[in-house]
């Protein structure tokens, strides 16, 4: 088996048809892995578990918003 930096160093060799190929059979074992993609672009793949993670941060922000103005108005 390859390792990591020996098959991106591989990659900058392939073709852009062959990049897609291999792009294609990436998000492929990730469905067969059942991780949730919800968003793939220019700046990446985002995943179900990224959002849950981001969204628990949001709430943590808007509790702590919330208890500040508690204090203020208390």
């Amino acid at each position: 088996m390859s390792t990591i930096q020996e098959i991106s160093e591989a990659l900058s060799n392939l073709s852009t048809d062959e990049l897609q190929h291999i792009e294609r059979v990436i998000l492929d074992l990730y469905r067969a892995r059942q991780e949730t993609i919800i968003f793939h672009d220019g700046y990446g793949i985002w995943t179900e578990q990224d959002q849950i993670s981001v969204a628990a941060e949001v709430f943590q922000l808007f509790e702590k918003e919330e208890n500040l103005e508690d204090d203020v108005d208390a």
